[in-house]
């Protein structure tokens, strides 16, 4: 019985400790620590100009790709510059909604894009229409510069994982 017990108890310790390191699992990118926690995973990360790359998984598809960016002190533009760009990622006049919001001083905006992306490598070359697709975009302000995280795909794949981007996006702000 004792060992019984033991057994349990110690079962139970695992399961608790390996929760809690799954919760304390991070992605640290520019001025930001971003909380690793389900449905996200980490991804391998294969850009030159990403520094880390989480994957939202998609019920009977392929999953997302939250891609993070940091250029550096002073790089990367400003936030206008910025949204406008992702913008003209889009044919004709996409669906646009933008929230800026504050986290205790740190800007930060949340984009949600919709239309026909035009994917393809950033720097010319050909581009491949995807109708029906959304990004969901987030600019966080840091202290020597932005970072940036995109995530594009099928409406529905992204409007199932919009919520889960949004914690994702403001988990450096939770304490």
């Amino acid at each position: 019985m004792k060992t019984a017990l033991f057994a349990a108890a110690a079962l139970l310790f695992t399961a608790v400790t390996a929760s809690v390191q799954a919760e304390d699992k991070t992605v640290a990118v520019g001025d930001f620590s971003f909380a690793v926690a389900a449905p996200w995973t980490e991804a391998q990360n294969t850009g030159m100009m990403t520094k880390a790359v989480l994957s939202h998984p998609v019920e009977g598809g392929t999953p997302l790709e939250a891609k993070f960016y940091h250029f550096g002190t002073g790089q990367g533009g400003d936030v206008d510059a910025n949204v406008k760009r992702w913008i003209g990622q889009f044919e004709g006049t996409p669906e646009v909604k933008k929230e800026d919001l504050d986290y205790s001083g740190t800007k930060v905006t949340l984009v949600t894009i919709h239309g026909t992306y035009l994917d393809g490598p950033p720097f010319g070359g050909t581009k491949t229409p995807r109708a029906d697709y959304t990004m969901l975009g987030a600019i966080l302000v840091g202290k020597d510069a932005p970072v940036f995280i995109k995530l594009t795909g099928p409406k529905a794949a992204t409007a199932a994982a919009t919520d889960s981007f949004k914690k994702l996006v403001a988990s450096p702000f939770k304490k």
